[in-house]
C-alpha cells in the first residue's frame, strides 16, 4: 500500500463563507491535492490551491490531520488541512478536467459536504488540531 500525502486549504471570506471545489468524481472538498516529490506541505498547498481556484494563498496553521486507507486505490493517505489566506490571484477554474465547480458555502452547508471532519468545520476554526482516522475505505 502506497503512502500518499495530501494537502487542503480551509479558506474563508469576509462573510465567513468557506471555499469548496467539486472535483471530476463529483465530490466536494476544500481546494487541495497530492504533495509532489520534493515539495514541502506548504509549497504543495499553495500550488494546489492556485491550480484549482486561480487564487494565491498564504498558508496558516494546520487545523486538521486525517488519514484513511483506500483499498480501491491501494493507498494510505494522510491529509493535512491548513488555514489559507487569499493574498492574490483571480478566482476561476483553471483545470476544468479536474474541477467542475467552485463555490462559497456558509459553514453549515460546508459541514454537510465535508463530513470527513467529524466535529465539523466550526471546530477546525477554533484552533485545535483534531486527528481523524477514517479507517479503511
Amino acid at each position: 500500500m502506497e503512502e500518499v500525502k495530501v494537502v487542503y486549504a480551509l479558506i474563508r471570506n469576509r462573510d465567513t463563507q468557506i471555499l469548496m471545489v467539486k472535483n471530476h468524481e463529483g465530490h466536494w472538498s476544500f481546494p487541495g491535492g497530492k504533495v509532489e516529490t520534493g515539495e514541502s506541505l506548504e509549497e504543495a498547498v499553495i500550488r494546489e490551491v492556485e491550480e484549482e481556484t486561480g487564487l494565491i494563498i498564504k498558508p496558516g496553521k494546520i487545523v486538521a490531520i486525517n488519514e484513511g486507507k483506500f483499498l480501491k486505490r491501494n493507498n494510505h493517505a494522510i491529509f493535512f488541512t491548513f488555514e489559507g489566506e487569499i493574498v492574490g490571484g483571480m478566482e476561476g477554474i483553471i483545470i476544468p478536467e479536474e474541477i467542475l465547480q467552485l463555490q462559497w458555502f456558509h459553514i453549515e452547508e460546508a459541514d454537510k459536504l465535508a463530513s470527513y471532519y467529524a466535529d465539523g468545520i466550526s471546530e477546525l476554526l477554533l484552533g485545535k488540531v483534531p486527528y481523524y482516522n477514517q479507517g479503511t475505505i
